[in-house]
C-alpha cells in the first residue's frame, strides 16, 4: 500500500531543493532557473518513529523496520498552467496522481535565487497555484456535464447523483474556494475522489525560510500559517538550505550537533514527513519480535482484518484474531510477555478498529 505527497510550487522556491534532502539524493537537479525539473522525481522517505526503536529494544529484534512515505518532486507552476502554460498540462497531470500535495512557498528575502514574479510574497504564490488548480478542476467538472446530462435521459440515477456533486463543485470553485471545502454526505465520498479533483488533495504548507528563521519561523511565515488556519490546511516551516546540509553529513551525532548549533531539536525534515503522514489521515501499527521490530502504515478507521491485509493479503483473507496491546503498556511492563502477564494483552476481532501505536500479532489460517 503506498501513500505518495507531490511537492508543488512556483519554480525556484527551493521545491528541489527540499527533495533532495528529504531523500538525501541529488536525483532532482537544484538549479537557478525555472523547469529544471520536467519528470516528476520521486523518493521514499523514513517515518521518524521513536517508539520503534523503543519497542526494538524491548523485543530484542535483530532488524528495525521504518515505515515510508513517497515524495514527488513535481516541476514548478506558473500562470497559466491550467490552459497550458509552462509546460502545464502535463505538470497539472503529475499532480493529479499523488495523494497529497506540499505547497512549498519561498519566505525569505535576498539571496541569488531569482523569484519568477520578482519579489517575495508567500500569500500571494500560494494563490498562484491554488487558482491554477481550481481553474483546471473548473475544466474538469464543466466537461462532464453534457455527458451526464444525456445519462439523465435514460433514468441513470447514478448519473443524477453524479451531476448533483459536479454542479455543487463547480459553483464552490466559482466563488473561489477549493473543492475540499465542500461539505460531503459519508455516501457521497466515493463518488466525489471518483472526480480526480486537483483542490480535493489535503495541503500542507511549507515555509522555506532563511537560516536565522528555521527555528521560530519569521513574519512571511505568520502569514501562511494564518492561511493554513482559514483553508484548514497544515502548515511547518524549514530551511531548505540547512536541511540540504545536513543530509550531507554521515552519522546521526554530526547531525544532532550540527542541528544543536542552530539551536534547533530536529531536522524540519521530520516535521514535514509527520505532518504529510498526518495529512493522509494514516495511523502506525507495530509488529515486534527477535526477528524484526516494524512499522506498518494504514488508513485511520482501518479494521484489524484490513490492516493484517497491509503485511499480506493472505493476512486478511484468513484473519481469526488480532492480539493486541497498546504501545504504551507494551513499555509499561517491559514487552509482550510482562504485558500479557499483566493482562494487557487483548484479542480482537476482524471488525475491531485499529489504533495508533498497536502491537498486533495476527493469528490466521491460510
Amino acid at each position: 500500500m503506498g501513500f505518495n505527497c507531490g511537492i508543488v510550487g512556483l519554480p525556484n522556491v527551493g521545491k528541489s531543493t527540499l527533495f533532495n534532502a528529504l531523500t538525501e539524493t541529488v536525483q532532482a537537479q537544484a538549479e537557478n532557473y525555472p523547469f529544471c525539473t520536467i519528470e516528476p522525481n520521486s523518493g521514499r522517505v523514513a517515518v521518524p518513529d521513536a517508539r520503534l526503536d523503543r519497542l526494538a529494544s524491548l523485543a530484542g529484534s535483530a532488524k528495525v523496520i521504518p515505515t515510508f512515505l513517497e515524495f514527488v518532486d513535481i516541476a514548478g507552476l506558473v500562470r497559466g498552467a491550467s490552459k497550458g502554460e509552462g509546460l502545464g498540462n502535463q505538470f497539472l497531470g503529475h499532480i493529479r496522481e499523488v495523494d497529497a500535495v506540499i505547497h512549498v512557498l519561498r519566505c525569505f528575502d535576498g539571496g541569488d535565487v531569482t523569484h519568477v514574479e520578482g519579489s517575495v510574497d508567500p500569500i500571494r504564490d500560494a494563490e498562484t497555484v491554488e487558482t491554477e488548480l481550481m481553474l483546471a478542476d473548473m475544466q474538469s467538472l464543466e466537461k462532464r456535464i453534457e455527458p451526464l446530462k444525456k445519462r439523465l435521459k435514460g433514468q441513470d440515477k447514478e448519473a443524477a447523483a453524479t451531476l448533483e456533486l459536479v454542479e455543487r463543485a463547480l459553483a464552490l470553485l466559482e466563488a473561489g474556494k477549493p473543492a475540499r471545502a465542500l461539505p460531503l454526505a459519508t455516501e457521497e465520498k466515493a463518488r466525489f475522489r471518483q472526480l480526480q479533483l486537483l483542490t480535493a488533495k489535503p495541503v500542507l504548507y511549507v515555509c522555506n525560510v532563511d537560516e536565522d528563521s528555521a527555528a521560530d519561523g519569521n513574519r512571511f511565515s505568520e502569514q501562511v500559517a494564518a492561511k493554513a488556519d482559514a483553508d484548514g490546511a497544515a502548515s511547518v516551516v524549514v530551511s531548505a538550505a540547512i536541511e540540504a546540509e545536513v543530509a550531507q553529513l554521515d552519522s546521526p551525532v554530526e547531525k544532532a550537533e550540527f542541528l544543536e548549533s542552530l539551536g534547533l531539536s530536529e531536522t524540519g525534515l521530520a516535521r514535514v514527513v509527520r505532518a504529510g503522514y498526518a495529512l493522509l489521515d494514516l495511523v502506525t501499527f507495530f509488529t515486534a519480535g527477535p526477528k524484526e521490530a516494524r512499522a506498518w502504515t494504514t488508513p485511520a478507521g482501518s479494521t484489524a482484518a484490513q490492516a493484517a491485509g497491509v503485511i499480506h493479503t493472505d493476512f486478511e483473507k484468513g484473519f481469526i484474531a488480532a492480539e493486541t496491546i497498546s504501545f504504551d503498556d507494551y513499555v509499561a511492563h517491559g514487552g509482550e510477555q510482562g504485558a500479557k502477564d499483566a493482562g494487557k494483552m487483548r484479542l480482537e476481532g476482524r471488525d475491531y478498529v485499529v489504533k495508533d501505536g498497536d502491537v498486533l500479532l495476527f493469528r490466521f489460517n491460510v
